[in-house]
């Protein structure tokens, strides 16, 4: 493997990911078992993709529990294993933490009040995956070496503490509905600033600066090409704001503007 590709980047944090990601898939091999990484966000699943691409690393699984995760693992096996075997396997990597949240206080709890007790107890974000939220309670997918410390502290936080904590395997993980609204913007043109600009209900020098700062996603891939035409189907991530569907074109206003029919997941 080539390591002299690292000197390319500039960035201190991407470029010890990298290393750790390369001393990984080395290991892979020398010791023969499975490495895995910790969960990555879609800015640092992007920069690795890239990364092992070029290196053609192809013996990986990238995993976060569910298809249509946010964050996810790099799970590098040797050659010689099974792709299948390996994946049927990630029950010992990944596991859930399930809070079933009192009468009460169903309904009442978001993301962050889930996300914020796991960080409390001092837990690193790159430990937990996505947070699977319903009326009822959560599903905290997590690394399986934190599952036990949780499951004998999370309790202990008041927010939690008339709750059922369980450790669930990953293949229980619950569907929650995904719950949408319609709406309906007018753009410009179909340029990605545009679009963000509507959906972030900002200007366009502030959509800018939200594409440069690597906080939007097309089909859950870091986009920061600004003229990028947006089409009926892309589904677009913008950090810190929601994800929206872009469902349909509508027409255009008597001006030629864009008419364009939005899901926003709520």
């Amino acid at each position: 493997m080539n390591r002299e590709i690292l000197n390319e980047y500039r960035n201190k944090d991407e470029k010890i990911l990298l290393a750790q990601i390369l001393d990984k898939a080395e290991n892979v091999d020398k010791k023969n078992r499975i490495e895995y990484t910790d969960f990555l966000d879609m800015t640092q699943i992007k920069l690795v993709q890239n990364f092992i691409n070029r290196q053609k690393i192809d013996n990986y699984i990238l995993y976060g529990g569910f298809e249509e995760a946010e964050r996810k693992i790099f799970v590098f096996y040797p050659e010689k294993f099974n792709a299948q075997i390996v994946k049927k396997n990630l029950e010992n990597i990944v596991q859930i933490i399930r809070i079933e949240l009192p009468a009460d206080l169903k309904g009442k709890y978001t993301h962050r009040d889930f996300l914020g007790g796991v960080m409390k107890l001092g837990v690193k974000r790159e430990k937990v995956g996505d947070i699977l939220v319903d009326y009822n309670g959560a599903d905290i997918i997590i690394e399986k070496e934190i599952s036990k410390f949780l499951l004998e502290n999370i309790k202990e936080l008041t927010r939690f503490s008339k709750s059922i904590i369980t450790l669930e395997n990953i293949n229980n993980l619950r569907k929650v509905e995904v719950r949408k609204e319609e709406l309906e913007i007018i753009v410009s043109s179909l340029r990605l600033d545009n679009v963000i600009a509507e959906l972030a209900r900002c200007s366009r020098n502030k959509a800018l600066e939200i594409i440069n700062m690597e906080r939007v996603f097309i089909n859950f891939q870091v986009e920061t090409k600004k003229t990028k035409q947006i089409k009926p189907g892309n589904i677009i991530t913008i950090r810190g704001k929601g994800r929206f569907i872009i469902k349909e074109l509508l027409g255009q206003t008597k001006s030629g503007r864009t008419i364009l029919k939005i899901e926003k997941f709520i």
